[in-house]
């Protein structure tokens, strides 16, 4: 399990949930990725929860703080790496997104900011201090990819492209058209789904993360027995063998096994 020290500007570097009972989210999450925690106590933060894998003492792989008020959902918040969080927040507001909490340093731990694309999907920007982001990644029970599920994709590839320099490229997924982020000519890092009318008109657009795992269908079913609900899979697709669901608090996130030729390498 090589440990990642740091993560290249560009690229999803850290998630964390969003829950409205962290207690229940830590049973779910510790049953199905065997993930350990430790509470920090984050000043003028308040606690945050940290995932480990391999111990306690092993690297963090996501994070968990509590709903700011009732009247948020619970979700999964993705973040992305920039060695200069203002420049990119001012590039977020330039291209029709949102600021929705200012660059601030959190502790000791990194500076960070939290916006949203023109179409309201919410995402955080990351520069890092001693917390470079995950410390595992492309390895079971850790991140191994996120996912923009948007209506116009158009707006959100421009968006994108401009925020972060991606370019993008379209794929068959699924039977649709589904579209690969990269960072340079061949290196996908992120991908978008369009939410089509099959697709429920009061789910807003959201990134999720994905995490991989040994067994698509063994995680989808031991994820269902602890409470979560299965949305869509498991199903193949090139790139592997996944699955999307709601945890049991209502946070979407998706396994994965993934084809090792289909696992991009990070810098």
């Amino acid at each position: 399990m090589p440990e990642v020290t740091s993560h290249a500007p560009g690229w999803p570097s850290w998630v964390d949930l969003h829950s409205p009972d962290t207690q229940r989210s830590k049973e779910f999450y510790t049953g199905l990725f065997g993930w350990d925690t430790y509470t920090m106590t984050v000043p003028d933060f308040g606690d945050r929860e940290m995932f480990t894998l391999g111990g306690i003492q092993g690297p963090e792989v996501a994070g968990m703080h509590p709903l700011a008020d009732d009247t948020q959902p619970p979700s999964w918040m993705c973040y992305f790496r920039s060695d200069d969080i203002q420049a990119t927040m001012e590039t977020v507001k330039g291209a029709g997104g949102r600021e929705l909490a200012p660059p601030t340093d959190l502790a000791n731990l990194g500076h960070m900011a939290l916006c949203s694309d023109p179409e309201g999907a919410d995402f955080a920007l990351w520069t890092s201090y001693n917390l470079a982001g995950a410390g595992v990644v492309d390895e079971p029970s850790a991140m191994c990819w996120v996912e923009l599920a948007c209506r116009d994709t158009e707006q959100a590839r421009r968006f994108y492209n401009e925020v972060f320099g991606w370019k993008s490229i379209d794929v068959e997924h699924s039977g649709s058209d589904y579209t690969k982020f990269l960072l340079g000519e061949d290196r996908p890092l992120a991908g978008m789904v369009r939410m089509n009318e099959r697709w429920p008109r009061d789910v807003p657009p959201h990134w999720i993360p994905y995490f991989q795992v040994a067994d698509c269908d063994d995680a989808a079913g031991r994820a269902a027995d602890l409470g979560a609900r299965i949305l869509y899979g498991p199903a193949d697709i090139p790139a592997g063998r996944y699955a999307v669901m709601t945890d049991p608090i209502g946070a979407r996130l998706a396994v994965m096994t993934p084809d090792p030729a289909e696992i991009p390498p990070r810098a």
